[in-house]
């Protein structure tokens, strides 16, 4: 699986990288058709609360690809929501094979 990791308008900490690796394979161990795992973050409003906005991308062979946009205080609680909704729609495709 390939982990590709995009910060718009910023350098990204090596902690946020290895917290983004670390869910990215556990999410590969569970769905192991994954080939690319690509997430995008931006800070949205640098004055506002709710201002990191991360975009998830799962790529599979035999599935169309799957997003989820989240908004958040923090890029890890952003990461975390969106690879739940990436769970759940992974897991309806699952269930209608």
């Amino acid at each position: 699986m390939e982990v590709r990791i995009q910060a718009i308008h910023f350098e990204i900490a090596d902690r946020l990288t290895d917290f983004i690796n670390k869910k990215a394979e556990r999410l590969a161990r569970r769905f192991p058709d994954i080939t690319v795992f690509d997430t995008i973050l931006k800070v949205v409003k640098p004055e506002s609360v709710m201002n990191k906005e991360v975009i998830v991308r799962v790529s599979m062979p035999s599935h169309d690809d799957v997003v989820a946009t989240k908004v958040a205080d923090s890029f890890e609680e952003a990461v975390d929501t969106a690879i739940e909704a990436v769970e759940r729609q992974l897991e309806k495709y699952k269930e209608k094979k």
